[in-house]
């Protein structure tokens, strides 16, 4: 069933500069999009925010990553796991902190977003791996992570709305999906256009749902079977255990194997361990 013109004139006129990304991770992002940047001033951008830089050490020593030297300051990290995941994880630690509400539906709505986003962004980092695309690697993980920042900027209107006493009925879980299916795809794309966001992590939040995509866009395939794999584990709001992931046309392209996907799905269910702030 449609959401209501009003409901949808409400939603998509709120703020559009609702707090959905982290300013140092925004700096991080552009920074090493200029190709030319420094290792210091990866490190020096990293560890301005104390808080940001005690959450990125959190996840680079998280589970996810183990086998890995433990990593002591953000210099160990950028040496260890490179500028770019660095820059990566500065995005998923603040993105964690940003899924978090004084309200209590809207809170729980919050994490689930982010336990799935952040499964996405690790599973699709995987798959590059393990699918022989690893020059994709660390540009997955970051469209995986923001595939789905338009719920999150719907969420933050919701809750907006709510302190003024409007939409309440709106954090109904059934209306509330409705709301996603129809909304969240270009609120994400006017969200990411609106700070600047890379046009390739443009591309994925606006075609991560679409029935037909371009079978050559790699990035795209990869985030997109990702996404169905979070799905089929139930790593988020909805889940589909009926999801037969080797019949997805993106396995098909990629070529995945059994045991490849046993390997990206252990990754993912390993990602939910990973708790911030």
């Amino acid at each position: 069933m449609p959401i209501s013109l009003t409901l949808r004139r409400l939603l998509t006129t709120q703020p559009i500069d609702l707090q959905v990304f982290h300013p140092i991770a925004i700096q991080l992002v552009h920074l090493l999009e200029t190709h030319d940047f420094t290792i210091d001033r990866v490190i020096e951008l990293a560890s301005e925010d104390q808080a940001l830089a005690g959450s990125i050490l959190k996840v680079a020593n998280s589970t996810v990553y183990i086998g890995r030297v433990r990593t002591e300051t953000i210099k160990d990290a950028v040496i260890r796991l490179g500028a770019n995941h660095v820059s990566n994880l500065a995005m998923a630690a603040s993105h964690a902190g940003l899924h978090a509400s004084s309200h209590p539906v809207i809170n729980d709505f919050m994490q689930l977003l982010w336990q799935h986003s952040y499964a996405c962004a690790v599973g699709a980092r995987e798959l590059a791996q393990i699918t022989r695309n690893g020059k994709f690697a660390e540009q997955a993980y970051m469209a995986g992570l923001l595939h789905d920042v338009g719920k999150l900027y719907l969420l933050k209107a919701l809750e907006r709305l709510n302190s003024l006493g409007v939409a309440q009925a709106a954090l109904e879980r059934e209306l509330l999906l409705e709301i996603f299916m129809e909304l969240h795809v270009e609120q994400g794309v006017r969200v990411m256009q609106h700070w600047n966001i890379p046009e390739i992590y443009t591309e994925v939040a606006s075609k991560h749902h679409t029935d037909s995509f371009d079978e050559a866009d790699t990035l795209l395939t990869i985030v997109r079977l990702a996404n169905r794999a979070c799905r089929f584990r139930g790593i988020g709001l909805d889940a589909d255990e009926t999801i037969d992931l080797f019949e997805e046309p993106e396995a098909e392209i990629l070529q995945l194997e059994e045991d490849e996907l046993e390997q990206m799905l252990d990754v993912m269910e390993k990602s939910k361990e990973v708790q911030l702030p």
